[in-house]
């Protein structure tokens, strides 16, 4: 039954269709998403929308059909702020098609959803996904039946398979070709709650005799691999156990793939771009190669290496894994003021610091926000990778630099246990812990393909244009005065000026331009000391090698792991904060915290 005053039809203007896709967090939404657009999807601007929402275009029968990724949502009442956003969407944006994604293997916890678009009147069709893993459980559905009691179009589907994605699309073509009207919601929360509840009673009556359970499953992989990964005494150690050993992993294979990456680079600078800049000034080609080119190469280099780590964390979270690492820690990080999906997130700061700080939405407890947020950006984002991959490859031999890398891993967490500790008194959070395991499933290598090239490309879309800002004002610094060299240039002057902070710490007036630069993009880092030292990547870990000792190195990986985040990080901690004095003290605050940690390494390793 419609509610009064729920979707509003009217006639688009726009040549263009919208489709939209909503459903419940892990019921394969964005892998849907993936199938049906390809590769053509990017990060849309949509006002007054404080998301950032993936979309994409696509041709349907010779007309452009625009395709919207909308938030994870458990319920379309506005709770959380994502729900807000998907509420704010529906109500403010005209829309033709609503996918309603649901988990077929839990079609009985989450028909909810298709009921309430279905009460706004919005064009929809329920897409029952994950079908295969619903079958091995032995859960039959009649969809056929389903779609005659819901009155909306009903289809199985497995987008990780692309299995039924071909009948999909055909019902999404027939939709669009034969809809002339596009609709926007009047009043969505004032339509919902004026409409009859959907109690438990309701989504029952909607699946009886149409949805088949089996009363009692067969044990499952899920259950016995949970009675091992989940178990209150081994399950810990076995996850940093698992932990080391993928970053083990990328070591001892993404190393190898940067030297071919250096390799790769430095023959295009001998052969290619040297005989071309030749005709050209000393000091223009000096600009060009150090300037430009050290810095920018020395970044490529690592590609290899972070397209690696991306695939690891893939195929963790896809797994369903990542899950059980909130449920797990939950237990110590209540006790910190947080919860285990504060975990997640911050490990989702693996790769970036940014989506991890936006993740937090789901969150709907404020001072378990802040708290969340203050937290993030303590994680080894990829930028700070290449950092730290660099300077301990130059300086830790062999196996010693594996465990190096994994230590700084483990020092995240624990710096994230200790603030949270320190500051639980002030960001006090009452919210009960809810997340739902999925099952355990096999990614497949398509999905993690396209998957960790997109945090590729958007890492590489991100960082290019600091990269390469960053490096040219290192060289300027590092070359005015005209003839001056080291020490004298104005880069010199201010790592000087700053000896007497960062002297206790055991890095030096280079290592310090370096992090000043990485201020803007911690991928700066790396360059700026190619341009620095005006040397290619290995040349640079040569010298590095024999001027810098394994303490100073170590302290000053742990500065970069805790001092100020980016520019784009500091950015999204204020839109996502709404306070510029929170943003202003977490800033002020990692940076202290971050001196007194390398002081108390660097002082305690040269007294031991």
């Amino acid at each position: 039954m419609k509610c009064h005053g729920g979707a509003i039809a009217s006639q688009s203007p726009n040549a263009v269709k919208r489709v939209v896709l909503i459903g419940m967090p892990n019921c394969g939404k964005s892998t849907l998403f993936n199938r049906i657009t390809g590769a053509s999807a990017f990060v849309g601007n949509w006002s007054g929308v404080t998301v950032d929402l993936l979309q994409a275009t696509i041709p349907i029968n010779g007309k452009v059909v625009e395709f919207v990724d909308l938030p994870g949502i458990y319920d379309l009442n506005s709770f959380s702020d994502d729900e807000k956003v998907v509420t704010y969407f529906l109500e403010t944006f005209q829309i033709d098609l609503v996918l309603v994604i649901l988990n077929a293997a839990q079609i009985d916890r989450q028909i909810r959803l298709p009921l309430q678009l279905k009460a706004l009147g919005l064009p929809s069709i329920v897409l029952l996904n994950m079908a295969d893993e619903a079958q091995r459980y032995g859960i039959e559905i009649q969809t056929e039946e389903l779609s005659q009691r819901l009155d909306l179009p009903v289809f199985l589907l497995s987008a990780k398979q692309g299995k039924g994605l071909h009948r999909v699309q055909e019902a999404i073509a027939k939709t669009l070709e034969t809809q002339s009207q596009s609709y926007t919601v009047n009043n969505l929360k004032d339509c919902l709650s004026n409409a009859a509840p959907i109690t438990s009673e309701i989504m029952t009556e909607v699946l009886q005799g149409l949805v088949t359970f089996p009363s009692d499953l067969k044990r499952s992989l899920t259950s016995q691999l949970d009675r091992i990964l989940l178990d209150p005494i081994a399950g810990l150690p076995l996850f940093f156990l698992g932990m080391f050993l993928v970053f083990y992993l990328i070591w001892t294979v993404g190393l190898p793939s940067q030297d071919i990456m250096g390799f790769i680079t430095q023959w295009f600078q001998d052969y290619l771009l040297k005989p071309i800049i030749h005709p050209l000034p000393s000091v223009i080609q000096d600009f060009l190669i150090n300037g430009i080119w050290n810095g920018v190469s020395t970044v490529a280099s690592f590609l290899p290496l972070i397209f690696l780590f991306f695939v690891m964390m893939a195929i963790l979270e896809d797994s369903g894994y990542l899950s059980r690492c909130a449920y797990l820690m939950d237990g110590l990080m209540a006790r910190l003021g947080l919860d285990g999906r504060s975990f997640v997130m911050q490990i989702m700061g693996f790769g970036c610091n940014v989506p991890a700080l936006m993740g937090t939405r789901i969150l709907r407890s404020r001072s378990l926000r802040l708290l969340t947020m203050l937290i993030i950006p303590f994680s080894v984002c990829s930028a700070r990778l290449q950092v730290f991959v660099f300077i301990i490859a130059a300086i830790f031999p062999g196996i010693w630099g594996a465990i190096a890398l994994f230590s700084l891993y483990l020092l995240s967490f624990m710096v994230a246990l200790i603030v949270a500790l320190l500051l639980r008194g002030v960001f006090k959070n009452d919210e009960p812990f809810v997340l739902e395991l999925p099952p355990y499933r096999f990614p497949t290598l398509r999905h993690i393909f396209v998957r960790s090239w997109g945090e590729v490309w958007q890492f590489l879309s991100r960082a290019s244009g600091f990269i390469l800002l960053g490096c040219i004002a290192v060289w300027f610094l590092t070359n005015l005065p005209p003839g001056t060299t080291g020490l004298a240039t104005i880069g010199g002057q201010i790592g000087q000026l700053l000896s007497p902070v960062m002297a206790p710490i055991g890095i030096d007036p280079y290592l310090t331009l370096a992090l000043i630069f990485g201020i803007i993009a911690k991928e700066v880092v790396v360059g700026s000391l190619a341009v620095i030292y005006g040397l290619n990547s290995t040349l640079i870990g040569q010298h590095l090698a024999v001027t810098v000792t394994p303490i100073q190195a170590y302290s000053f990986c742990i500065f970069c792991l805790l001092y100020l985040p980016c520019l784009t990080t500091t950015a999204t901690l204020w839109n996502e904060s709404k306070s510029w004095q929170f943003t202003l003290f977490s800033a002020v605050f990692s940076l202290v915290f971050a001196w007194v940690m390398s002081f108390l390494f660097y002082q305690g390793a040269l007294f031991f």
